[in-house]
């Protein structure tokens, strides 16, 4: 099968990506304006044009363009023609490519989404910024999800388990560790402020399926997918956390292949250096280990970048297949960068690549690729090809009528909703609340149908004769303490009588029992 061609070497031989080596990584590199997304989509509508599946992140807006063919009217046209004929490209003629619009918030484009649960703590903790104890908390709140039966689809299921995992902080404490409520608080604020960025989009159902990236036209051309990140890149944590979620994805979904003919998928990382700003090391290491492995998986991934030492040295020790355009020596830093990479290339005697790099003209790139043996070829300063597709946007009608004949039209517009952890969660509060209104219910019942008690004639008599005898008997008290006559003697002998009285009626031996125990208490 035929390989890419890239362009002509300065030594007049043809400068090709084998199809056989793009699984084994890539990197395109050069300062603003020097022609890499020009590169970029040329590489990719050639994949297509083989059978190969593409995604690329279409961070400036104009790489929809790939889904067109190109025109001689169009303002590029006159040089791009140029260079084909310069570069002896005898069948060059104008072709669009099957594309796919993506979209994470589902306006330029079909949504992707995923759910809380494959996002994992991991990812979520870095897209959030979150320290080693948040991060700890986080994970705390997945594994008490999964222990309940608790699903994590969207962020309210996730901002309702932390909630409960806060007001259940004293018992969690024995069985997952310490959850601080502050803790909970900063998780809970990120999350906010995460929602505001339009993220509660991307996480939700119908969940994305990563093998829709590997459908083939019925030409047999690979699908081009193209996500729209223009206004994606504006959350640029967002933007990196989401491709290597992708990634992620692709890794632990596709089967081993090992070096297949052609790989399964060309996945380009356009503003690479997103990727591995502020990472954590846990993370980092989840990257190199991705981009290590992910290759025996048939998928080949191109970063993009400005600056080639933004790509960390494990990482780029990976990138086999290298297009490096010019490099502008303003800085120290973009000194250093030169020198790294001409440092990477293989030597060519013929060749000052430091120099060089700083002279590339637009359209023009220093080119090292692997040959059949897995070894990088000679590096040579090459013209690169110009692709045959449309340089520039589309207009929002041709957007609308590509999308309109996607074949996932339909399959993931529209977003579902079913029982998750936050409804879960509700109905246990609304379950416990109406149970607690039960009981106080029925105890309100059962004190108001109670019976009342009467007092009967008996018990009057005997709260009036207590009453009197207690009267009397302070009269007594107080007589024998100060000497004088009590003036309660008429009173006494008044209650006497009727007590007296009572006593008769009620029996004098029991009666008497009852006085004595009273004046006992009372004179004692």
């Amino acid at each position: 099968m035929e390989d890419i061609y890239l362009g002509l070497g300065s030594n007049g031989e043809r400068q090709v990506l084998r199809l056989g080596r793009a699984n084994r990584h890539g990197l395109i590199a050069g300062a603003t304006g020097t022609g890499k997304t020009v590169t970029l989509q040329g590489i990719a509508e050639q994949f297509s044009m083989r059978g190969v599946p593409v995604f690329m992140a279409d961070v400036k807006g104009d790489l929809a363009g790939i889904a067109m063919p190109g025109s001689p009217t169009f303002k590029h046209a006159a040089s791009l023609e140029a260079r084909a004929k310069e570069l002896g490209i005898e069948d060059y003629a104008y072709s669009d490519n099957p594309a796919v619009f993506w979209d994470l918030y589902g306006e330029s484009g079909h949504p992707i989404r995923t759910t809380i649960s494959e996002m994992g703590p991991l990812l979520l903790s870095r897209l959030m910024g979150l320290n080693e104890t948040q991060e700890g908390v986080l994970n705390i709140a997945f594994r008490y999800a999964d222990d309940n039966g608790l699903l994590l689809i969207d962020l309210p299921d996730l901002q309702s388990v932390l909630v409960a995992c806060a007001e259940n902080a004293g018992a969690l404490a024995t069985k997952y560790g310490n959850v601080s409520k502050a803790s909970v608080g900063t998780i809970q604020r990120q999350l906010l402020a995460f929602e505001s960025q339009g993220a509660d989009r991307f996480f939700g159902e119908p969940a994305f399926e990563v093998n829709d990236f590997l459908k083939v036209d019925d030409q047999g051309r690979g699908m081009v997918n193209v996500l729209a990140a223009d206004k994606l890149m504006q959350s640029p944590k967002l933007y990196a956390t989401f491709l290597l979620w992708l990634l992620s994805e692709l890794f632990e979904a596709l089967p081993e292949v090992g070096d297949p003919e052609k790989p399964c998928l060309v996945f380009f990382f356009d503003e690479a250096h997103l990727l591995f700003d502020d990472v954590p090391q846990a993370l980092m290491e989840k990257v190199e280990q991705v981009v290590r492995l992910i290759r025996s998986k048939g998928v080949g991934v191109f970063f993009v970048t400005q600056n080639p030492i933004d790509i960390p040295e494990k990482i780029a020790g990976q990138l086999g297949n290298r297009v490096q355009h010019a490099l502008r020596a303003f800085t120290p830093r973009d000194q250093k960068a030169i020198r790294a990479a001409a440092e990477t290339f293989r030597i060519n005697k013929d060749l000052d690549v430091e120099t060089v790099i700083t002279e590339l003209k637009v359209g023009e790139a220093l080119v090292s690729t692997l040959d059949d043996d897995g070894a990088p070829s000679v590096v040579q300063r090459t013209l690169i090809a110009p692709p045959r597709s449309r340089l520039g946007p589309l207009t929002p009608k041709e957007r609308a009528v590509i999308q309109s004949v996607s074949p996932f039209d339909g399959k993931y517009d529209t977003a579902l909703n079913r029982e998750s952890a936050a409804e879960v969660l509700a109905q246990k509060a609304a379950d416990a609340a109406a149970a607690a209104q039960q009981i106080e219910d029925e105890g309100a019942d059962k004190q108001r149908a109670a019976p009342r008690r009467t007092t009967s004639m008996w018990e009057k008599a005997g709260k009036a004769a207590a009453g009197a005898v207690a009267s009397s008997a302070g009269a007594v008290i107080a007589a024998s303490i100060t000497g004088k006559k009590s003036r309660a003697a008429p009173v006494a002998s008044g209650v006497t009588a009727v007590v007296g009285s009572i006593a008769t009626s009620i029996g004098g031996e029991a009666f008497g029992r009852f006085a004595r125990g009273i004046l006992g208490g009372l004179l004692r």
